[in-house]
């Protein structure tokens, strides 16, 4: 009997860390969504992880409204000291550009800064299946995701 709970939990374990949540790559509705660079150009998202490719890319979108974001950020400071080897892409999801660019200077990330179009509940965060900011996404050296729903640095 103990061998069937065991059996039984591990089968669960292993059904949920295989779940829908965990994707491996981006849609193509997501690769083709342009986001708005520091500079004030469009770029699509697909143009992005291509500036990265080869490179262990860590994705954090936030928002200078989100305070879990703000609370994360010391931590974010923390893996970009101690993993300099790495590239960093940050999405706001602000509802102004304003706004972003106040938390791009207030919060002195290093690496490239984006903002979505429409925020939220747009395009890109439907595509990305975004519920909860912040969100971290981790792209290994071939440019595959290994991990897509972290809500914790």
């Amino acid at each position: 009997m103990k061998k069937t709970i065991a059996l039984l939990f591990a089968l669960v374990a292993v059904s949920c860390s295989k779940s829908k949540d965990q994707k491996t790559e981006f849609s193509e509705k997501a690769l083709a969504e342009t986001l708005l660079s520091a500079e004030g150009t469009q770029v699509s998202f697909q143009n992005i992880l291509e500036k990265h490719k080869g490179k262990t890319v860590v994705i954090e979108v936030w928002a200078s409204w989100c305070g879990d974001c703000v609370k994360a950020m010391p931590k974010t400071k923390e893996l970009q000291a101690n993993n300099p080897d790495v590239d960093y892409v940050f999405i706001s999801m602000d509802k102004a550009a304003d706004k972003w660019q106040a938390g791009m200077q207030k919060h002195a990330l290093a690496g490239d800064h984006y903002m979505a179009n429409d925020q939220m509940e747009g395009v890109f965060a439907q595509a990305i299946d975004l519920d909860w900011i912040p969100r971290y996404i981790i792209l290994d050296k071939t440019g595959k995701i290994v991990l897509y729903r972290a809500i914790e640095t």
